[in-house]
């Protein structure tokens, strides 16, 4: 263990020290300036400045804690709303439009791969960075364990999620000009999506969280982890350990949405799970081997990210979608469900509002899974 102000052996100290920086992400995206950055950068960037500066220790079982019991917990507090059918019959065409999305990211990550070899954790990068640019974090956290980089490379992972917010944030830009190039907008069907009401997303507008619905809604995640961790130790393969979670995480949710309505909480509980997540990791992260690995990283990004642009949009073109709508699946797989809506109703787009958030949900569910079938190809 290394010497840090506070000692890696004082499990309740370095606890503390996360959900304090946790915290600190939470408050400064609500002002003006941190808003820029988002929360989730600014918990990294205070995660890695804490290590660096010996405030936090570089590695503690207090974040083998985090990645081995938080994480998987994530996914059922995500997929609580997750009902499939609504997914895949109210939302036709964006469901069509979403799983475009993920196949181009599948083809950009493994032709990525194929084209800038990474070393030895170049299975981890490719498998961790398809779930995240399907799903997202909780994806991105599951495949991270599964792939044992998290535990042995915690300082390459910190590099994926640092190259990742950068890039993300630089492709969001990209899908919000697109619309004002006539060039392009011409190849696409057209669709009047002004019409509709902006319906709000995710737990905001599905009732008031109370001691007893985030008590249910707790019990309810770690059971839904328990059975899995059973189940998995029955198959006799630990590496289906989070896509058996995430099965069993979508069963009730589909079986009986409206029951499952009435438990409010999770997805503000995963957020706060997501965020201890992002400081474990990135408290990991030594400066020196940060800048070291972080330019192929990004250069891998870069070439998945255009790879997936040319495929999602062509196909696009060719299964008569229209621009809007591809640009919000993309938006959903690349950047997950939050900002997808927000996308739409910022360009107008209030009939893709709703849609946004439900392929994002989509995008949970599968991002594990194509994260673990690239790991499975290419390992």
């Amino acid at each position: 263990m290394d010497a840090s102000l506070i000692p890696a052996d004082n499990n309740l100290a370095v606890m503390a020290g996360l959900t304090a920086i946790a915290a600190a992400g939470f408050l400064l995206e609500k002002t003006k300036f941190g808003a820029l950055l988002t929360g989730t950068v600014w918990t990294i960037l205070l995660a890695i400045l804490a290590s660096n500066l010996r405030l936090l220790p570089f590695d503690a079982p207090a974040y083998g804690f985090v990645f081995t019991y938080a994480v998987p917990v994530l996914i059922p507090l995500f997929l609580m709303k997750a009902d499939l059918k609504r997914i895949f019959f109210e939302t036709t065409r964006m469901t069509g439009a979403f799983l475009i999305a993920a196949f181009a990211t599948l083809v950009g990550a493994l032709v990525a791969a194929f084209v800038l070899p990474l070393g030895e954790h170049e299975v981890g990068i490719a498998s961790s960075l398809t779930a995240s640019y399907v799903g997202g974090s909780v994806n991105f956290a599951a495949l991270t364990d599964v792939t044992g980089l998290a535990e042995t490379a915690p300082g390459i992972v910190s590099a994926m999620l640092a190259a990742d917010n950068m890039a993300s944030a630089a492709y969001l830009g990209v899908l919000a000009i697109l619309p004002g190039f006539a060039f392009i907008a011409k190849r696409f069907v057209k669709r009047d999506h002004t019409a509709g009401e902006v319906e709000e997303s995710g737990e905001a507008s599905e009732g008031r969280a109370t001691p007893l619905s985030l008590g249910l809604t707790l019990a309810y995640a770690l059971i839904v982890v328990a059975v899995g961790d059973f189940l998995t130790r029955l198959s006799g393969q630990p590496q289906l350990r989070y896509v058996i979670i995430t099965v069993l995480a979508l069963v009730l949710p589909t079986a009986i949405p409206n029951r499952m309505a009435k438990l409010h909480g999770g997805f503000e509980l995963g957020v706060v799970f997501a965020f201890l997540f992002f400081a474990a990791i990135a408290a990991g992260a030594n400066v020196v081997q940060l800048v070291t690995n972080a330019p192929m990283i990004i250069a891998y990004i870069a070439i998945l990210l255009s790879i997936h642009a040319g495929i999602a949009f062509t196909l696009a073109k060719f299964c008569k979608l229209s621009l809007p709508e591809i640009i919000i699946a993309s938006n959903a797989a690349i950047l997950g469900a939050t900002t997808a809506p927000a996308l739409a109703a910022a360009k107008g787009w209030r009939d893709l509002v709703t849609p946004g958030v439900l392929v994002g949900v989509l995008g949970y569910a599968l991002g594990t899974v194509l994260g673990t079938l690239v790991f499975s190809i290419l390992g």
